[in-house]
Formats: structure tokens, sequence, C-alpha cells
């Protein structure tokens, strides 16, 4: 459960401390505002794809593991891929013969998106739901015929990315009746 999810059940000092961390997360000049909905990341895919493989990260860095998401990419006859959010592509090539994209978001942030063949290339600046490509077919390993992995990282740290869309929304309120 994350900090926001259970911001409701901490304690005041540990309610300003998650407020805190997640107003340092979204500082001015950051992805979130660029956009009038106050949201920095968005689906990679349109409209909203089901999560056919969860999020399984390995105990150790070292162990194999599910790093990422797989989206079922079947409702979009364009397989049409955009970014997630802002920011700059640092990757769009093949990894392991399979197309990757890879964009640098504000923070440190990392998405990659495969398999995907890339209609950017490195250095281009990218607005959240802006296109990076389009899906290929036949994801191995996973159920759905149109699938993207879609992965995130924070330096070495992997993060579930789903985190980046599905997040509550935080309300601060007074500590103390002040009137």
């Amino acid at each position: 459960m994350t900090c926001l999810r259970s911001a409701q059940r901490l304690s005041s000092r540990s309610a300003l401390v998650c407020a805190a961390l997640t107003a340092a997360a979204l500082t001015p000049g950051s992805a979130a505002s660029a956009h009038t909905d106050g949201r920095p990341f968005d689906w990679p895919l349109q409209p909203r794809p089901a999560v056919v493989t969860p999020y399984d990260p390995p105990p150790e860095r070292w162990l194999p593991g599910h790093r990422g998401v797989d989206l079922d990419a079947s409702s979009d006859p364009s397989h049409t891929v955009v970014a997630a959010g802002d920011g700059v592509v640092v990757f769009a090539g093949a990894v392991a013969g399979r197309p990757v994209v890879s964009i640098d978001h504000a923070g440190g942030l990392r998405t990659t998106y495969e398999p995907v063949d890339a209609t950017v290339s490195v250095g281009t600046r990218l607005r959240r739901g802006q296109p990076i490509g389009v899906l290929e077919a036949g994801h191995e390993g996973c159920v759905a015929a149109w699938c993207l992995h879609w992965g995130a990282r924070r330096g070495r740290d992997y993060l579930d990315p789903t985190a980046l869309v599905d997040r509550d929304v935080v309300v601060l309120k007074p500590l103390i009746d002040l009137g």
C-alpha cells in the first residue's frame, strides 16, 4: 500500500511527511505542471488497457522477475503507443532482438515500452500522450495477442508503472481547527 493510499490511516506527522514527499515529486517545472488536469502520467495505451500480467519484482535484484506490467492492447486497432508522461527519448532500438523505446522523465524516472516499433528517435522531446510508436504483435509470455510490456525505474530501482497512473489525490487538512 502506498503512502498516498494509506494517508488517512497515518498519524498526523506521518501524513504530513507523506504529503511533503508527494509534493516534492511534483515540483514546479515537473511534468505535472504542464497539464491542466494535474496528472503527470497517463496510460501508454488508449483506451485504458487491462493489466494482464502484474508487476512481480524478484526478492533480490539479480533474480528473475517481472519488472513491469503487460497491458492488453487489443481494444485499439491502430496499436499506437503513447508517452506516459513528458520526457525525452533516450533509447529507440533493439534489445535482445525486440524493439524498445525508453523515455527519461523529471525526477530521474525512466519508462520503457516493448515491443514497440519507434516513430521517434533519441533526443526527441515528448509530451504526455504523444505517439512514440506502433506495438508489434506477439510479446513473448503474454496471454494477449497484442500486448505492451511497460516498465518504470528510478536509478537502479524498478517500480510498478501502474502507480504512476493509479494515484489517489492527496488533500492536506489542518492539524488544528483554526476557526
